[in-house]
């Protein structure tokens, strides 16, 4: 663990004693002053070890967790707090750069200079200050750019469960938007795998993109406070950008479900009863607090791409369902399509966005996306007949769309750039004008005559061969 973060003054230094340690749960007694909710107290040698005040027990004990390992830490042990949150960097050096929870570089380089603390406990902004824009963010990925447009200041989920692609997904939106994104990128890694963590940097810094890009980490193996409390952090430092800085920012978090996870251990550790399906009862509050910071202002934005594990595919799980509320796009991944051999994976049918509107997009692309929904809809309900009974039983207006449908799936499919070293296949980037083209093409059946595999992974409709 590196040096305990430098802290501005919060007021007067209150000791305690340390009467209990119960994994991340500790009790500390304060015999005189009671520090507030959400305190950082310090203890253990050279007051390493950070909790963080999570409830008052009495007049004069507290219960907090611990943000880092609790190794080493005894009853008796003396305790200090200044009464201040924990804080996080914030400043232009902190690009390039990668941090963990308390700001600690992790990229092997020393701290940046001319850098401000700030609390990680921010409320949003006014209502009467925010803005919704109706600007959209093309990705360059077909799929999403005509069925499931971005919304630029808006929030977009990646839903699915392990393996269908979520982390392929969110590299390719970082490799297709952060070079022609005119502001800064945040990454933040909540519970993920160290593996991901510097592929990503590595992948940045080759793509030329990791100057204008800051990344924080709370990765799987850290103790559940530090989970839970790093995408404040990198919001602490998002929002440096967009109110001081008025810059946009594209803010990735990989992964959302590993924040409600890491609320769900520290409730189990707090004595909390659960809640339904064994969730902690404060899941849509402490989910608010972090999604409700996500906005824009008329000055500048943050828009978000989160990517979010869907338990056992269930979409009805309450850790999707919470999430689902505070989007405005959402791209389900299908493990079907998946083992189909379709990737992207995504579920046309289920993935919605709220932009997805003639006044915003224009009428031909309005009504070339409802086009394809329906006749992708209409294949699957003749999915079971063909099944059962076979494609020759359908009326020959049944067999088009059935035709159209699987030539359209095929289309959708897009070799991506983060995965050229797996699949041999150069990435492939789409302008929305050559999407909306293809799929009129298709739906036209002026693509009856060619063999449904010379759609498949290919960019453009221009790349089609006979």
């Amino acid at each position: 663990m590196a040096d305990t973060p430098i802290l501005e003054d919060g007021g007067k230094k209150i000791s305690g004693e340390i009467i209990s340690v119960r994994g991340s749960v500790v009790d500390v007694e304060f015999p005189e002053t009671l520090p507030p909710i959400q305190s950082l107290i310090r203890s253990g040698q050279d007051d390493k070890i950070l909790i963080e005040v999570a409830t008052h027990l009495d007049e004069k004990r507290v219960r907090g967790i611990a943000l880092n390992a609790t190794a080493g830490l005894y009853r008796g042990d003396h305790a200090w707090t200044l009464s201040d949150p924990l804080k996080a960097p914030v400043g232009k050096a902190l690009l390039g750069r990668m941090f963990n929870v308390f700001g600690h570089p992790i990229d092997g380089m020393d701290m940046p200079s001319e850098i401000d603390y700030r609390s990680i406990h921010q409320p949003p902004i006014e209502l009467a200050r925010r803005i919704t824009t109706e600007d959209v963010f093309f990705t360059g990925i077909k799929a999403i750019d005509l069925l499931v447009p971005l919304e630029r200041g808006g929030k977009a989920g990646l839903f699915g469960g392990a393996g269908v692609g979520k982390t392929v997904v969110i590299t390719e939106l970082i490799h297709n938007m952060v070079g022609k994104h005119k502001g800064m990128s945040i990454f933040c890694g909540i519970g993920e795998r160290c593996r991901e963590g510097e592929e990503l940097h590595r992948e940045m810094g080759e793509a030329g993109v990791l100057p204008n890009t800051v990344m924080v980490f709370g990765q799987m193996n850290e103790p559940p406070g530090a989970r839970f409390r790093v995408g404040h952090t990198a919001m602490t430092m998002a929002e440096y950008f967009r109110d001081d800085l008025n810059q946009d920012v594209l803010l990735l978090i990989d992964n959302i479900f590993r924040f409600i996870q890491a609320g769900s251990e520290l409730s189990g550790l707090l004595g909390r009863l659960p809640s339904r399906m064994g969730y902690q009862p404060t899941m849509a509050t402490e989910l608010a607090e972090l999604e409700e910071r996500i906005s824009s202002t008329s000055e500048a934005a943050i828009t978000s791409i989160q990517a979010v594990y869907v338990p056992a595919d269930d979409l009805t799980d309450p850790s999707a369902v919470h999430t689902f509320g505070h989007l405005s796009a959402s791209i389900v991944l299908s493990r079907k399509r998946a083992s189909e051999g379709f990737y992207p994976a995504i579920d046309p049918l289920q993935s919605r966005s709220i932009m997805l509107q003639p006044r915003i997009l224009g009428e031909r692309h309005y009504q070339v996306a409802r086009e394809v929904r329906r006749t992708l809809a209409t294949y699957e309900e003749l999915k079971d007949i063909i099944a059962m009974l076979g494609l020759e039983e359908l009326s020959r207006e049944d067999r088009k769309t059935v035709y159209r449908a699987r030539r359209l799936e095929r289309f959708f499919t897009q070799p991506f750039f983060t995965t050229t070293q797996f699949t041999g296949l150069e990435g492939k980037l789409v302008d929305i004008e050559d999407t909306i083209d293809g799929c009129e093409r298709i739906l036209n059946d002026e693509f009856s005559e060619h063999p449904e595999s010379s759609l498949y992974m290919i960019g453009a409709i221009g790349e089609a061969t006979v």
